[in-house]
C-alpha cells in the first residue's frame, strides 16, 4: 500500500515539474514581445503596451514611432535609434511604399542626432511627406546605409502601416482618338474620366493625370496622346479665370507639325477648362510664353 502511494507521488510530481517546464518554455500566451524593435501582441493581452523601448539583443535598430500598424498621414515623423554601424555620412535611406513594392509612397533620409561613430544605439529621426496615397496599407522601410553594395553589409527593417481611406473625385483627362476622329483634325479631343484623390489642387492633379498618358484598357478605345512622355508641370497659377501653366522643356522636344502643336494645345487647354474658376488658359515652357510649340 505504501508503496503505491509512494509511487503515486512520484508520478504526481513528475507531472507537475514537467507542466511547469511546459509553461516556462511556452511563456504567456497573452504578453507583449519585443521583436525587430517593435512590441508585438501574442494573444490577447490585457495589459496595456509596455511604454519602455523595445530592446531585443540581437536587433541593430528599433523605431519607437510610429508603431506597428499605426494609422499615420503626412507629415509622418519617424523616431528610433540604430547602432552606429547603420548609419554612413551619419545618415541612411528611408521609404513608404504602398501595397506592392513599386507602389513608392515618399522617400526620404534618417539622419543620426548624436554621434554616430560608435558601436552603441543612436537617436534618429526623419519627417516624410506625401499625397494621401488611394491605398489603405502600406509599409515603412528602413534602410541600413552600404556604401559598400556588399550583401553582408546590407540590412532593413519594415513597420507595417495603414492609412485613412481616402476620399476620391472623378475628374476628365482629354486625348485624341483615332477611332472617334479617325482623319485626326487635329481639333479634336475626347474626355476619359480619372478618379482620384480629393485634394485642394485638383487643376493640378487633373493635369498630372492627363500627363500619364492613356491606360491600356484606353488604348483600346482607340484613345492616345499627342503629349511627350516625362513632361513635368514646373507651376500652375489661376488668378481672375486665368490658368498660368509652366512646363518643362519636355513639352516641345522634338514635338514638328502644326496638327500635333495644336493637339497638344487643346488637350491641355480643355483639361483645365472643366473647371468652372478656369476660363482662359496661358501656357509656358520654362517661364517663356513667346515662340513655344512651335510647328
Amino acid at each position: 500500500m505504501k508503496k503505491n502511494i509512494v509511487f503515486f507521488l512520484i508520478i504526481l510530481a513528475l507531472a507537475l515539474a514537467l507542466a511547469a517546464i511546459l509553461i516556462i518554455l511556452r511563456g504567456d500566451e497573452d504578453t507583449w514581445l519585443c521583436q525587430d524593435g517593435q512590441w508585438i501582441k501574442h494573444g490577447n493581452p490585457s495589459a496595456p503596451q509596455p511604454t519602455e523601448i523595445c530592446k531585443s539583443k540581437t536587433a541593430s535598430i528599433y523605431v519607437t514611432k510610429p508603431q506597428s500598424n499605426e494609422i499615420v498621414s503626412s507629415p509622418l515623423e519617424i523616431e528610433g535609434e540604430a547602432r552606429g554601424n547603420w548609419f554612413f555620412e551619419g545618415q541612411f535611406p528611408i521609404q513608404l511604399i504602398g501595397e506592392t513594392d513599386h507602389d513608392l509612397i515618399a522617400q526620404g533620409i534618417a539622419r543620426a542626432q548624436g554621434e554616430w561613430t560608435t558601436n552603441d544605439f543612436v537617436p534618429f529621426k526623419a519627417t516624410l511627406e506625401f499625397a494621401q496615397p488611394k491605398a489603405t496599407i502600406g509599409t515603412l522601410i528602413l534602410e541600413k546605409d552600404n556604401p559598400s553594395g556588399l550583401p553582408a553589409n546590407a540590412g532593413h527593417i519594415k513597420i507595417p502601416v495603414r492609412f485613412r481611406a481616402a476620399e476620391t473625385i472623378k475628374v476628365k483627362v482629354y486625348f485624341n482618338n483615332n477611332k472617334l476622329d479617325p482623319e485626326f483634325s487635329c481639333n479634336k479631343v475626347f474626355p476619359v474620366e480619372r478618379e482620384i484623390v480629393k485634394t485642394e489642387a485638383v487643376a493640378r492633379a487633373s493635369l498630372e493625370e492627363l500627363l500619364k498618358g492613356p491606360t491600356n484598357e484606353d488604348k483600346t478605345l482607340g484613345y492616345f496622346t499627342s503629349i511627350n512622355q516625362g513632361v513635368k508641370i514646373q507651376s500652375l497659377t489661376i488668378k481672375d479665370a486665368t490658368a498660368l501653366v509652366d512646363f518643362d522643356g519636355q513639352l516641345e522636344y522634338q514635338v514638328g507639325g502644326s496638327c500635333r502643336v495644336a493637339a497638344i494645345r487643346l488637350q491641355i487647354t480643355q483639361t483645365l477648362k472643366q473647371f468652372p474658376t478656369v476660363k482662359n488658359v496661358m501656357i509656358s515652357i520654362d517661364g517663356r510664353t513667346e515662340d513655344i510649340l512651335q510647328p
